[in-house]
C-alpha cells in the first residue's frame, strides 16, 4: 500500500525531520505549515514532489482545504503527524497575557482537533490510517510559567485517548508522544530561564535530539504498529514518572 504522510508544522524541527524520515521510508509527504519561506526551503531539501500546504491549523477553513489539495495530489492520507504548535510566553498565571492564552489553545488544542476532524473521515472510509499527535512532558507534569503551554498539551493527550478509542475497532492507530525540549525555533518563544529550567529537569542531562523523535513518531505511523492506540509515548529522556 502506498503511504501518504501529512506532516503540520512540517517545514522545521520535529516535523521536518519526521518528513524526512517518511520520504526515506517511501512515503509521499505532503507537509502543511503556517511559514511559506519555511515551506519553500523544506520543498528544495525533500525534492519538488513534495505537497507544501500553507496552513493555519487554529483555521479549519484552512485545514480542509489543505487536506483536499493534498488528496487530490497524492491520494487517500494514511499518515499524520500533528506537530504544529506554539509555546508563548512564560509569566506566572495572574499576568498571563489573555490574548497569548487563547492563541496557544486554538494552535496547540484546537488545531489538533482540526486537524482529525479533517483528515479521519478519509481514513474511516479506506478502514485505515495512522496518527501521532505532538503533545509534550508539559501536558503529564504542568511547567511553572508555562500554563497555557501544559494545559494545551495536557488537552491533546485527552483529545488522543479519545480518538485512540473512537477509531479502535478500525485498523486506524491514534497515539501522541510526550517529548521534553528539543532545540528547535519554539525555543525562540521562550525566555532563557526556562529554558535552563526545562533543562535542569531532564535526567539524561541535555536536549531531545528532532531525529530521536522522528524515530518513534514513525514507528507509530508505521504498518507495523497494529496495536498500540490511545497511547502516550515518553520522549522525556527520564523526566515523566508516568
Amino acid at each position: 500500500m502506498k503511504q501518504i504522510a501529512v506532516v503540520t508544522g512540517g517545514a522545521q524541527g520535529i516535523g521536518l525531520a519526521c518528513a524526512r524520515q517518511f520520504k526515506d521510508e517511501g512515503s509521499a509527504v505532503a507537509l502543511w505549515d503556517s511559514d511559506p519561506a519555511a515551506l519553500e526551503a523544506a520543498k528544495a531539501e525533500l525534492g519538488p514532489e513534495t505537497v507544501t500546504c500553507v496552513v493555519d491549523v487554529a483555521d479549519f477553513a484552512s485545514v480542509a482545504a489543505a487536506q483536499k489539495e493534498t488528496e487530490k495530489t497524492l491520494g487517500g492520507i494514511t499518515q499524520l503527524v500533528n506537530s504544529a504548535g506554539i509555546a508563548g510566553p512564560n509569566a506566572v498565571i495572574e499576568e498571563y497575557p489573555l490574548e497569548d492564552w487563547g492563541k496557544i489553545l486554538d494552535v496547540n488544542l484546537t488545531g489538533s482537533f482540526h486537524v482529525l476532524r479533517a483528515v479521519l473521515p478519509g481514513m474511516k472510509t479506506s478502514g485505515y490510517g495512522r496518527i501521532v499527535l505532538i503533545a509534550s512532558v508539559a501536558g503529564k507534569e504542568g511547567n511553572p510559567m508555562a500554563s497555557a503551554y501544559s494545559a494545551s498539551k495536557a488537552g491533546v493527550i485527552g483529545l488522543t485517548k479519545s480518538a485512540g478509542k473512537e477509531c479502535a475497532t478500525l485498523d486506524i492507530a491514534v497515539n501522541c508522544v510526550t517529548p521534553a525540549a528539543a532545540k528547535t525555533r519554539i525555543f525562540d518563544q521562550m525566555s532563557e530561564e526556562h529554558i535552563a529550567y526545562m533543562l535542569s529537569k531532564i535526567p539524561r542531562g541535555r536536549f531531545l535530539q528532532v531525529d530521536e523523535a522522528a524515530a518513534m513518531i514513525c514507528w507509530l505511523c508505521s504498518a507495523e504498529n497494529g496495536f498500540a492506540t490511545g497511547g502516550v509515548f515518553d520522549l522525556s529522556g527520564g523526566r515523566a514518572t508516568y
